[in-house]
């Protein structure tokens, strides 16, 4: 789950790889070679070095601005970029549509990933999200396409956390799998790029996703019984007026009914809330303090189903998109496609958990 802004501590990216000319490339002046395109001027190729033509071309844009023309890259030229100048990276998260200074850094750090030249051009398309899938997954986040808190860490840390694998056995699947390591069954699934649906075989070599572990994570609380959950669901259900066969298919994908599950990304327990939003349940719908435990994590993501029914008059889709997705992303970019593919399993799951 997404939820709320992003909390943020803009990310220093400085040098990063050798240019054919064996210049230290930075991706702050590939941020600035993409900005002068988009004014029509022409600091040559995006390759992250201060050469002739992006001085000149610098100079050039500050003259146009009426600033202090010295070809070099402060924070005046940077906000006369306008919306190619702005904001710095970690300020925001970013998802298929953003455009700024913070996306260009971002998708030049991505080139090794696969993101091509001609793309890295400061718009976060489809092919950033991609490539944005293949880094998150190499550094053991759980690979959604979007650059939020973790994902700006993990780029300013620049450590590369190893992959731990399962090989299927006889009778297992993607929940008995995630039951075993204390994951969500979803990422389990995603973290492969399998379909939750299908079926799995014996022999299979599955990626973990991150925070699987063989003991539980303490910050998740203890375990709790199957039946314990379901009941818990069924009381807080009826208490907030939510389908309970839909808050059970919702809980079954998101944690197979487990409180002692920790993502990568913080999310905890069996409705898989991350703590802002937990902070923003108790806050601001609740206004009480629920227990860090599996009562307490059913309660608020139960309430949290109900507000987001409420913002979409109703609707079971467009409220499970906006829990996945949140809920102003749904209103103004539509449903992501990874956002679709978990509608869909969780009304798949209906009636059937």
């Amino acid at each position: 789950m997404r939820r709320l802004a992003v909390a943020g501590v803009a990310v220093s990216v400085g040098a990063l790889v050798l240019a054919p000319s064996g210049l230290a490339a930075s991706a702050r002046v590939a941020a600035l070679q993409i900005g002068l395109r988009a004014h029509g001027l022409d600091p040559g190729p995006v390759d992250g070095v201060r050469g002739a033509q992006t001085r000149r071309a610098t100079l050039a844009f500050q003259r146009r601005k009426g600033i202090h023309c010295d070809g070099t890259l402060d924070r005046t030229t940077r906000l006369a970029l306008g919306a190619r100048g702005r904001p710095l990276l970690g300020q925001r998260e970013l998802t298929v549509g953003a455009v700024g200074w913070d996306v260009a850094v971002l998708e030049f750090r991505l080139r090794r990933y696969g993101l091509g030249s001609r793309a890295v051009d400061g718009r976060f398309t489809t092919s950033t999200a991609v490539a944005l899938r293949r880094y998150q997954a190499r550094r053991g986040l759980d690979p959604d396409g979007i650059a939020g808190p973790r994902t700006f860490r993990a780029l300013a840390s620049r450590r590369v956390a190893p992959v731990s694998w399962h090989v299927v056995e006889p009778g297992e699947g993607f929940f008995s799998i995630a039951e075993r390591y204390h994951v969500s069954p979803w990422r389990l699934a995603r973290r492969n790029g399998i379909p939750l649906t299908r079926v799995i075989h014996p022999g299979q070599r599955l990626a973990l996703p991150g925070g699987a572990r063989l003991s539980s994570p303490p910050a998740a609380g203890p375990p709790a019984s199957r039946e314990s959950v379901r009941a818990a669901i069924e009381f807080w259900s009826g208490a907030y007026g939510v389908d309970a066969t839909l808050a059970r298919a919702l809980a079954w994908m998101e944690s197979g009914f487990q409180q002692d599950v920790v993502s990568s990304a913080g999310a905890i327990g069996v409705m898989q809330l991350l703590p802002e939003t937990w902070e923003f349940v108790d806050g601001v719908l609740l206004g009480v303090l629920t227990p860090r435990n599996y009562k307490g994590n059913v309660r608020a993501g139960v309430r949290y189903l109900r507000w987001q029914l409420d913002e979409f008059r109703g609707d079971r889709r467009l409220a499970l998109a906006g829990w996945y997705q949140g809920a102003r992303a749904v209103r103004e970019r539509g449903l992501f496609d990874d956002t679709k593919e978990f509608v869909r399993i969780v009304l798949a799951l209906y009636g059937t958990v």
